[in-house]
């Protein structure tokens, strides 16, 4: 009977762990490589979706309001 609860927290921590893997590989608030690329925000379009859900923005209609640097 304890099968079924130890699926549910086991995929529950798969998924957590799946979910903070993918913001340490391509959240640009995270720098892994200071050498080569130490502001990775700056190098961001606006075109490009890095949240994980959106719900009512289209990144790719979106223009750049702000300097280049």
């Amino acid at each position: 009977q304890l099968i079924p609860l130890f699926l549910i927290i086991g995929s529950g921590g798969v998924g957590a762990g799946l979910y903070l893997m993918r913001l340490a590989m391509f959240n640009p608030d995270v720098s892994w490589d200071k050498k080569n690329n130490p502001e990775p925000w700056n190098k961001m379009s606006p075109s490009d979706q890095y949240k994980f859900y959106s719900v009512n923005v289209d990144y790719s209609k979106l223009k750049k309001d702000r300097p280049d640097f």
